[in-house]
């Protein structure tokens, strides 16, 4: 569990409320043009509730023409599938999570409100440090993060196909999940289907002892919550992969880098989506919590990576960088002193450059 360890989710989570507070104090947020965007997301957020009511409405009508013909007071059956139709769509397909994630391919005004944000982190990193030495602060993130090209790279897929892949990805995901959960009422062996479903992803996420605990705990759960918590886990993983394409598609990792990239920081990424997920369900704010979620992803990025370099020196920095190296030091940290790793610089000015680069490549 060295990735995924409690202390970690704990500090994923804590760093959702740090960073949203870091990122709506950005005064570039509230420019007539992401007031339009808010505006656009609000609407975007009613429009989703609309169209997901779509089935249950339609549902609800032939419900009420059945009843022209059948005694529907002495019996539930009616509300049972109108509740079921309901779960399904919110909690086993996700349908809602899908189409505020499908927005990004639609405009880019998430990319553009995380490099704004990622601005506003440095230029509050200086701002707090004003009055200690330049030399012993960490190197900036935006200045030359910005200098990458986001479609430079021949293999980089053109905006539709990354669209068709995304909801080619969302439609694999959720045909799996309906066919966990229609096989979780076969008779006998349905009862187990779901917990096998959890020990198979938890095994590989966190070990083995954690997966038998949870495997068995599972046995007990109604299937409704256990299906909720499986995908709070599933959706919350593909959430955060979508707030890290703006940096992704500017320090473009191999497959392998990527994977390990997002193992070593595993726990924390977890903690940060989840409580990021849970506030996307707030009815109709649901889309703007995603953008203020894509703003605070900036501050995320310059406590888990070490500041980019210039371009020509990205493969290097990618060989380097897929390894959290400060990793125990910050989750050690207390809340208020996630600014610590400067001070420490500075204790050690007086004992040699040679210490001092040392520390800076442990602390920054």
């Amino acid at each position: 569990m060295t990735s995924f360890e409690p202390n970690a989710i704990l500090r994923g989570a804590q760093l959702t409320l740090v960073g949203a507070h870091r990122a709506l104090q950005n005064p570039r947020l509230f420019t007539s043009e992401h007031y339009r965007q808010a505006a656009l997301a609000v609407a975007a957020g009613i429009a989703i509730r609309l169209l997901i009511a779509i089935p249950t409405v339609g549902i609800r009508l032939l419900i009420r023409f059945a009843g022209l013909f059948t005694d529907l007071q002495s019996s539930s059956w009616d509300e049972d599938i109108i509740d079921g139709v309901h779960f399904v769509e919110h909690s086993v397909l996700q349908v809602p999570f899908f189409m505020m994630s499908f927005m990004r391919y639609i405009t880019p005004t998430l990319d553009q409100m995380f490099m704004d944000s990622l601005a506003w982190v440095d230029q509050t990193y200086v701002q707090k440090h004003k009055s200690e030495d330049p030399s012993g602060l960490r190197a900036m993130y935006y200045p030359n993060l910005r200098m990458y090209s986001t479609h430079g790279d021949a293999k980089q897929k053109h905006p539709k196909e990354a669209m068709f892949a995304f909801a080619l990805r969302f439609g694999r995901r959720a045909g799996l999940s309906l066919a966990v959960y229609a096989l979780s009422f076969l008779p006998v062996v349905g009862r187990f289907v779901l917990p096998a479903a959890s020990f198979y992803t938890f095994n590989k996420a966190v070990g083995l002892p954690p997966a038998v605990v949870i495997f068995g705990s599972s046995l007990f759960l109604p299937k409704r919550y256990l299906v909720m918590f499986l995908q709070s886990y599933f959706s919350s993983r593909s959430l955060m992969r979508e707030l890290l394409e703006p940096y992704f598609c500017r320090i473009r990792y191999t497959k392998e880098q990527k994977k390990a990239w997002f193992h070593d920081r595993e726990g924390v990424l977890y903690g940060f989506a989840l409580a990021f997920f849970v506030f996307l369900k707030v009815p109709l704010l649901g889309v703007l919590i995603y953008g203020v979620a894509e703003a605070s992803t900036a501050y995320l990025i310059t406590k888990i990576t070490e500041p980019p370099p210039a371009p020509s020196d990205a493969e290097e920095f990618k060989a380097k960088d897929v390894k959290w190296v400060n990793k125990h030091e910050f989750l050690g940290l207390p809340l208020d002193s996630l600014d610590k790793f400067n001070a420490k610089l500075d204790e050690v000015k007086s004992r040699g450059k040679t210490e001092k680069d040392e520390l800076r490549k442990r602390f920054t």
